[in-house]
């Protein structure tokens, strides 16, 4: 089944194939992505568009010592099972295998570990000048896909990068979309660059560079010229937004095509000034259900190779799922509310709104800095704008929310999804950072709902709120009520969920509430009772989390953020403005001071001490 590729166990091998073997290679990385994900999840649809071109890019350079960087790093597959990682491949981001971005640990083909979009031209650009001041000579290329040109990033580097006098390449692999449809006018400018240009000019461009491009001398620049005459649309739609910033353009050229590709790659190898080649190719290409719903397969679990889910349809809500019927229910009610995401409608919880509520729906693309920015604008002129982005992400638009928002003191709730451990996506997507990010910040209001029936209150808590909040959910199933109470939120004021008086408390916040729950559970089996608070806020923090510990309590804190700068810390902080000594009598439960690698949810809570059975025993540890 795999025959020319079970022979492949590096680049290296690559050499020794012609046009026709490559291709053939292709189709069966092609199969072996398909076969793989459908058993461990992953980022599909993307990675079948970009087989072609790894491979073509791994035959032409030296990627272990030339410099690869992927934008986004989720395209990284072929990658791997070329680069010696054929087997592990198998067990794509499991703690047994290997990740599914890029990670230089893995392998020194891997320059850098990177997950989120917008980084590799600028990265590039820094890779190109430092080997020119240290006298390096390696070919630099970054291959820039799924619409992540649009980050305001990737136009801060080629603003910079035609000012450079030496080689490096950009791949702009164009396949229309980013996770869900790509958003803005870029995108229609991509658009028609694709369709004002002839599959005959397509076809001649790599004709054309091989037969006018000489190996040496003045001759190189030439034939450039020739080239770009060749490759350039009748109208220069293509190159007039690239060469206004002095970097050359050739394209768009099919990314299906090896044969084009390995003698395109050849002759812009010999280039020694920056080029953009803009490559087209198919999205979820060689597996129909993957080319008809590349949205669906962008990010997908196990699947039948028909296209089917490999596990039983599942009943369980998800935060995401509760947030976005919540947010549909708050936008009907109240027309000032504007919902405004990043690339992500689905994976916010937003396609209900976007198809009901059209007027309040709001994607930027790529774009977070800008969505914040654009929000403080509309809260500025009387809207209720909510901006849902993943909380690693809205990590990328830290001075615009410090800025725009809580300095001028605007009503913009910021909900961040995937906040805590994300499971097998790993460091780069773990939400850690959020509450000591927005916590620091004056005016803002942090807070966390538990439960199902918490989130639609803490969504119209925060429309009442005449101040920055954020929000924070993770990726998990939702439980629908902890408490069975109906305890109105009220600023800076926990809830209790279990009160018998006795010594030790857990103060848990936001989701782990079910695992503090069942953590009692498990103490009361061996005769500890324990009772349970639900914090609710990290900003304004419960006074009477201090006097409890004035009155000789000793606190459990639980919270699926970093150690430090989070909800535990914020109490510590408190105690000591208060004077109290807190030593031995409070524990901080939450992520260590590291990167998680990826592994599943479950996993990741017990290695952080973060599980049932370890906050148990944290509180036994504790008495």
């Amino acid at each position: 089944m795999y025959k020319i590729l079970e022979k492949i166990n590096s680049p290296a091998d690559l050499k020794a194939l012609g046009i026709t073997e490559l291709t053939d290679l292709a189709q069966e990385v092609r199969q072996y992505i398909i076969d793989s994900v459908s058993a461990t999840g992953g980022h599909l649809a993307s990675n079948l568009g970009v087989v072609e071109l790894t491979i073509a890019m791994h035959y032409v350079f030296d990627l272990k010592a030339d410099r690869l960087l992927w934008d986004v790093g989720h395209q990284c597959y072929a990658h791997k099972i070329l680069t010696g990682r054929k087997e592990l491949f198998k067990k794509l981001r499991t703690r047994e295998g290997i990740s599914g971005f890029p990670n230089p640990d893995e392998s020194p083909y891997d320059q850098f570990a990177v997950g989120h979009a917008g980084t590799a031209i600028a990265t590039a650009l820094g890779l190109a000048i430092g080997e020119k001041h240290v006298g390096a000579e390696n070919k630099i290329i970054a291959l820039v896909g799924d619409a992540s040109i649009v980050n305001g990033l990737s136009f801060e580097g080629l603003n910079n990068m035609g000012l450079i006098k030496r080689q490096m390449l950009i791949v702009l692999n164009d396949n229309s979309m980013a996770i869900d449809a790509t958003q803005g006018s870029w995108a229609g400018y991509l658009s028609k660059v694709r369709l004002s240009h002839s599959y005959e000019d397509m076809r001649n461009t790599a004709k054309h560079l091989l037969e006018h491009m000489p190996l040496f001398g003045k001759s190189v620049e030439t034939a450039f010229e020739k080239l770009k005459k060749t490759v350039r649309m009748s109208a220069a739609t293509g190159s007039q937004l690239f060469e206004s910033l002095n970097i050359p353009y050739f394209g768009p050229v099919d990314g299906h095509n090896m044969a084009e590709l390995v003698e395109l790659f050849k002759g812009l190898a010999k280039l020694e000034h920056p080029a953009v080649l803009h490559v087209y190719t198919k999205k979820g290409k060689g597996f129909t259900p993957a080319h008809e719903q590349p949205s669906r397969f962008h990010s997908t679990g196990p699947f039948k190779i028909n296209g089917e889910s490999a596990a039983e349809p599942s009943i369980a809500k998800s935060f995401t799922d509760a947030f976005g019927e919540s947010i549909c229910r708050l936008a009907s009610k109240d027309k000032r509310v504007l919902a405004i995401t990043a690339a992500m409608c689905d994976g916010t919880g937003l396609t209900k709104l976007r198809d009901t509520n059209p007027t309040q729906y709001i994607d930027v693309g790529i774009a977070e800095s800008a969505a914040v920015t654009m929000a403080a604008g509309m809260a500025k002129a009387g809207a209720r704008p909510f901006v849902c982005v993943y909380s690693t992400f809205m990590q990328r638009a830290f001075d615009q929310i410090f800025q725009e928002v809580a300095m001028q003191n605007l009503p913009v709730v910021f909900c961040f999804d995937r906040a805590g451990l994300v499971g097998a996506d790993g460091a780069t997507h773990h939400g850690l950072l959020d509450i000591g990010m927005t916590r620091m910040m004056p005016n803002m209001v942090v807070l966390a709902p538990a439960d199902e029936a918490e989130m639609q209150k803490a969504l119209e808590f925060a429309l009442t709120c005449d101040k920055p909040v954020a929000i924070r959910y993770p990726r998990d199933v939702i439980p629908a009520d902890l408490s069975n109470t109906d305890e109105p939120w009220i600023m800076g004021k926990s809830r209790w969920i279990a009160k018998s008086d006795t010594d030790i408390i857990i103060v848990s916040y936001g989701n782990l509430l079910g695992e503090a729950v069942k953590a009692a559970g498990l103490l009361e089996k061996q005769s500890i009772k324990v009772d349970i608070i639900d914090g609710r806020f990290a900003k304004p923090l419960d006074t009477q989390l201090c006097q409890l510990l004035k009155a000789g309590k000793k606190l459990v804190t639980l919270e699926e953020h970093s150690v430090i700068a989070g909800f535990g810390s914020a109490l510590l902080e408190q105690a000591a403005q208060c004077g109290i000594d807190t030593k031995g009598n409070v524990k901080l439960l939450a992520v260590p001071d590291r990167f998680v690698l990826q592994g599943s949810r479950n996993q990741q809570l017990d290695e952080c001490g973060l599980s049932a059975k370890m906050i148990a025993q944290a509180v036994k540890d504790l008495m």
